[in-house]
């Protein structure tokens, strides 16, 4: 149940997906957001220092996710090969995004040599900074990369639910229950 098996996910897969969609979805809301406020604002410390910290865990449940996912078998998915090809591209894409805004996110948190505190609980030190213009350039890929994400992850949606509507396969159910294909 724990594991991921060739007829479905396992506890582990599906905390990972769930858990870096909503945190993925609060980060571009909060961080479309924070593009808004003034310097005179509450949150304008505060917003950025939530964004920074939940991104960097983000970030590294995202390495620990992929390293999981090496380590575990993938679900036979239902559907003709070009659709499975799709679907398989689909997630690679996501996963590079997902890396890009991330990535991004720290140089621009990085750029003048500053590591970045992470809920007080611990600094990620600045790996590379003070590159020329480095947060603006940094800045603007985090920006178009995450409105990218957003797009990819609508297009997930959608796939999910036209699997799940229309199709009647258990492609989205295997993603919400461990015990699905099991039974």
């Amino acid at each position: 149940m724990w594991r991921n098996t060739r007829s479905g996910w396992g506890v582990i897969s599906i905390a990972f997906h769930w858990l870096s969609a909503l945190a993925i979805i609060g980060l571009f809301i909060l961080g479309w957001w924070m593009t808004g406020l003034g310097y005179y604002d509450n949150w304008y410390n505060l917003g950025p220092w939530w964004h920074r910290s939940v991104g960097m865990l983000l970030l590294f449940a995202t390495l620990l996710r992929l390293s999981w996912s090496l380590s575990q078998s993938t679900p036979v998915a239902p559907g003709h090969r070009l659709e499975r090809l799709a679907a398989h591209l689909g997630h690679i894409a996501l996963y590079a995004m997902m890396l890009l805004v991330m990535t991004s996110g720290y140089l621009i948190s990085t750029a003048k040599g500053d590591g970045i505190s992470v809920f007080g609980w611990f600094e990620v030190p600045a790996m590379l900074s003070g590159l020329p213009n480095q947060a603006s350039i940094a800045g603007d890929i985090h920006w178009y990369a995450s409105l990218t994400l957003m797009i990819l992850a609508a297009g997930h949606t959608l796939a999910a639910l036209k699997h799940h509507v229309i199709d009647r396969n258990d492609t989205l159910v295997r993603m919400l229950d461990p015990r699905v294909s099991r039974r």
